[in-house]
């Protein structure tokens, strides 16, 4: 009987303990909104419509997305392997799987242990990722990380222009708009190169992209064409399909190792540089 009374005596001490632990466990506070987006092919086309969600101090990317679409994943649940019945798969020697983008950064964790803290543009893409393994940054989250920072803390934003002309002008008015007040001068700013390739290829960062997707995570290049450049698109096998002509610009991000982000706001002339320019703003990007 005593056997009897002290067991119920130890499960009352370990429910009330359990209780007093439970205090601290849960959602936790509101952290603000996050945007969700799942496409594939790098952003042509939707998987699932966009999505703003409520996010909590508890939240990770993987909750975000098991509570706005049907996945299923794997090793251990640390991993997805399917969005709305899109699977990982190799086909034809071409493997494709799933991707994941904070503001505009390739995540350096599994999306189970990156947390959330409010604010963040969460980008999942269905890709080929034989010619490039790795795509460090990507443009499509505008205006991330400028206004966000990345992996979550903000960063100073810094314009370098390189020749860029009235084009440099027209990128700070950009960016001003979206509320980014451009610094100068700082170790772990998030950099925006403007001016023609000519120009910028000087920059270690910059310069991957004569390296190929591969280095770059960017499917374009600038090919030496007499005293200038010709930019020429390429696919998801990272071969050139097509030829953009003399005067186009292009509009890149990457990324050179744990360094900050690098914007490239460039083209073949001066021309193609204020093209590129006109291009930063959401309904382009």
């Amino acid at each position: 009987m005593s056997t009897g009374r002290g067991t119920a005596v130890a499960i009352a001490l370990l429910g009330a303990a359990l209780a007093a632990a439970g205090c601290g466990v849960g959602p936790g506070a509101d952290v603000g909104e996050v945007s969700l987006s799942v496409t594939r092919d790098y952003g042509a086309q939707r998987v699932r419509p966009p999505a703003t969600d409520g996010a909590t101090e508890s939240d990770t990317v993987m909750r975000l997305l098991e509570r706005n679409a049907q996945i299923s994943t794997r090793y251990g649940g640390g991993f997805v392997r399917s969005i709305e019945g899109l699977a990982e798969t190799v086909s034809g020697g071409r493997s494709h799987d799933w991707f994941f983008y904070v503001n505009g950064v390739e995540s350096p964790v599994g999306a189970a242990d990156f947390p959330l803290h409010g604010g963040e543009a969460i980008w999942w893409d269905y890709r080929d990722w034989q010619a490039a393994s790795r795509v460090p940054a990507v443009v499509g989250s505008w205006p991330q990380p400028f206004t966000g920072g990345y992996e979550g803390e903000r960063h100073p934003v810094e314009i370098q222009c390189e020749g860029g002309g009235a084009a440099c002008g027209q990128v700070r008015h950009r960016l001003a708009g979206v509320g980014v007040e451009v610094a100068a001068g700082s170790d772990d700013a998030i950099r925006v190169l403007v001016g023609p390739w000519g120009q910028l290829r000087d920059d270690p960062a910059a310069a991957q992209l004569e390296s190929g997707p591969e280095v770059s995570g960017v499917f374009a290049v600038f090919v030496r064409e007499g005293a200038g450049f010709r930019l020429k698109g390429l696919d998801e096998r990272g071969e050139a399909v097509r030829d953009f002509g003399p005067a186009a610009g292009l509009v890149a991000a990457t990324r050179r190792y744990e360094a900050p982000p690098v914007w490239l706001v460039t083209g073949t002339s001066a021309v193609g540089v204020r093209a590129a320019a006109n291009l930063v703003d959401a309904a382009d990007l």
